[in-house]
C-alpha cells in the first residue's frame, strides 16, 4: 500500500519502521523541528529522524489545514494515512482524501482513555491492563470506528516511561494486522460507546506536585505514572525533591501526612493519609537522581522532618 505517515515523538517511530519495512512510504509528515537544550539548538522530531535514515520525503506543516499543503498531500496520490501521535487536529479534507481513509493507533483500549496522555493515566489510576487500539479516525477526539486491538498488563512496578516503550512496539505490530485486514476487505468496523469513554488531559507539571494527604497507594501510583516526565515531586528544605521510586507499606503512626516517620541506610519512610511509603530513589533540586542510600551520605533526614505538598 502506498502509505502517508503523520506522527511526531518516540511513541511514533516503532509503527513507522514497520511501514516502511512492509509497505510503500511515500512520505512523512511531522511537526515543525523545535529548539531543546540549554543551548536552544534546533531539534528534528524523531519521526523526522528515522525518515530521513530511509531517505522518505519529510514535510512539516505549520496547519496541516492550510491548501498548500492538502494540494501536496493529494500529489502523493496516499493508499491511506497512518496517523500516530502527530499532535494536529486533521480537518475533513484529509480525512476524507485516501482510498482507505485515515487509520490511528491510539495507546489505550478504546473507548476508554481517550485524549492526550493514556499511558500515563492509566498506571496512575491503577489499571491492571491496557493496551493499543487501531481505529479510523473521525472528527471528534480519539471517537472513530475501533479496528483492532493488543492488550498489554500493567507491572505492579510499570513506569509510564516502561509502558510507553511496550505500548510503542505493540502498535508497530498492531498497525501491520489492520492494515493487511483493510487491504483484503476482512477489517471490522466496531462503533464506540462514548458511556464508556474517559479523557484522558494532558500532562502538566502542576499534576506532580505530592498531596501527602492522600493514600500511599495512590501517590505511589502518580510517582510512576509521571515517570519519566513530568515526576512527581515535594520539597525539603525550600527544595523541590523529585521522588522516582517508592513503595507502599501498611500501617499508620501518628504523624501529620508529609512527616518522615522513619530513616534507614538505604530508604527512609514517610506518613500519608493513610499508610507510608518507602522512598528508594530521590532527585533533590540541582542534583543527580540517585538511590536515597547515595543521598543520605550527604544529605541529613531525620524521623520529624516535614516534607512540603
Amino acid at each position: 500500500m502506498r502509505i502517508v505517515f503523520m506522527g511526531t515523538p518516540d511513541f511514533s517511530v516503532p509503527t513507522l519502521e514497520q511501514l516502511i519495512h512492509h509497505h510503500q512510504v511515500v512520505g512523512v509528515v511531522t511537526q515543525p523541528d523545535k529548539r531543546k537544550g540549554r543551548g536552544k539548538a534546533m531539534a528534528f522530531p524523531p519521526v523526522k529522524e528515522k525518515a530521513l535514515e530511509y531517505d522518505i520525503p519529510v514535510y512539516q506543516p505549520v496547519k496541516v489545514r492550510e491548501p498548500e499543503f492538502i494540494e501536496e498531500l493529494r500529489k502523493m496520490d496516499p493508499d491511506i494515512i497512518v496517523v500516530v501521535a502527530f499532535g494536529q487536529i486533521l480537518p475533513e479534507e484529509i480525512l476524507n482524501l485516501p482510498v482507505y481513509g485515515c487509520v490511528n493507533v491510539h495507546a489505550s483500549l478504546l473507548p476508554k482513555y481517550r485524549g492526550a496522555a493514556p499511558i500515563q493515566w492509566s498506571v496512575i489510576d491503577g489499571e491492571k491492563e491496557t493496551g493499543v487500539t487501531t481505529m479510523y479516525m473521525a472528527k471528534g477526539l480519539d471517537t472513530g470506528d475501533m479496528l483492532d486491538k493488543v492488550v498489554v498488563p500493567i507491572n505492579l512496578k510499570e513506569t509510564g516511561e516502561s509502558l510507553h516503550d511496550k505500548l510503542a512496539i505493540a502498535g508497530g505490530e498492531l498497525i501491520l494486522e489492520t492494515l493487511s485486514k483493510i487491504e483484503n476487505g476482512t477489517a471490522i468496523r466496531t462503533p464506540q460507546n462514548d458511556a464508556e469513554s474517559c479523557y484522558a488531559k494532558m500532562l502538566t507539571k502542576e499534576l506532580g506536585e505530592i498531596d501527602w494527604s492522600q493514600s500511599a497507594v495512590t501517590i505511589e501510583r502518580l510517582i510512576r505514572g509521571l515517570n519519566s516526565w513530568p515526576s512527581a515531586y515535594t520539597h525539603l528544605d525550600g527544595k523541590t525533591l523529585k521522588i522516582w521510586d517508592a513503595d507502599v507499606e501498611e500501617g499508620n503512626e501518628d504523624l501529620a501526612p508529609g512527616t518522615v516517620s522513619g530513616v534507614e541506610k538505604n530508604c527512609f519512610y514517610v506518613q500519608t493519609g493513610d499508610g507510608r511509603l518507602k522512598i528508594n530513589e530521590i532527585q533533590l533540586q540541582g542534583k543527580k537522581r540517585m538511590p536515597v542510600q547515595a543521598f543520605l551520605l550527604g544529605y541529613k533526614i531525620e524521623k520529624g522532618t516535614v516534607l512540603h505538598g
